[in-house]
């Protein structure tokens, strides 16, 4: 029974996490095209990805307690496998888009709106630092995981308001373009790594 009713919380946090996640993001694609910031877009590719991946949680932690079926006698475990090809697809077409932005304003700058950065900023810091809280209460070691990605997200928020504070007292628009080509590397960087595992399994390779 408390093996049960810690589960039903932990599906319960990811549900809050993933919708936290996925309504902020839409609100940084936005924000991003409002404030003329890269550094905002790219980050809200990372964030995508993060939604997707939470969505996926969200639905295995409440099938990991069903057992498989005739048409599945495994069950549904390979989902998660075709969930991380997507989302990594998904990230790196966005990544390339907003590199294509950034190389040519690192050579022509760009005015981006400081405050709007700021204020954007803030907000990410506040919502990615609720839900890893919120998710760090969990007991599963999905939660755990969750939580450290969250904190990942408010550190790359930290970045962007500090590039805003740059930006709105030094005038030095460069700024935005060079975060937000170390963030989308940053970025590409693990979704390659995690791809080659993925493909890996989906081979059925050697461990």
């Amino acid at each position: 029974m408390e093996a049960s009713r810690e589960h039903r919380e932990g599906v319960g946090n990811i549900r809050i996490a993933f919708f936290l996640n996925l309504g902020f993001t839409l609100a940084e694609i936005v924000g991003g095209f409002l404030t003329n910031s890269l550094a905002i877009l790219s980050d809200a590719i990372h964030d995508l990805g993060d939604s997707l991946t939470l969505g996926l949680s969200w639905y295995l932690e409440r099938r990991s307690r069903q057992a498989g079926s005739e048409r599945f006698s495994y069950g549904l475990g390979r989902l998660s496998l075709l969930a991380a090809l997507v989302s990594g697809v998904t990230i790196i077409v966005g990544s390339l888009f907003v590199l294509s932005e950034a190389v040519p304003r690192l050579l022509r700058p760009v005015h981006s709106d400081a405050g709007g950065m700021i204020v954007f900023a803030l907000i990410g810091i506040a919502v990615n630092g609720a839900a890893a809280l919120r998710v760090r209460r969990g007991k599963s070691m999905t939660e755990r995981v969750i939580s450290w990605h969250f904190i990942e997200d408010v550190l790359g928020w930290v970045a962007v308001l500090a590039a805003g504070v740059i930006i709105h007292f030094r005038d030095i628009h460069v700024v935005d373009p060079a975060l937000a080509i170390l963030i989308v590397l940053y970025v590409l960087s693990n979704v390659i790594r995690n791809l080659k595992k993925t493909f890996a399994m989906f081979l059925q390779s050697i461990p």
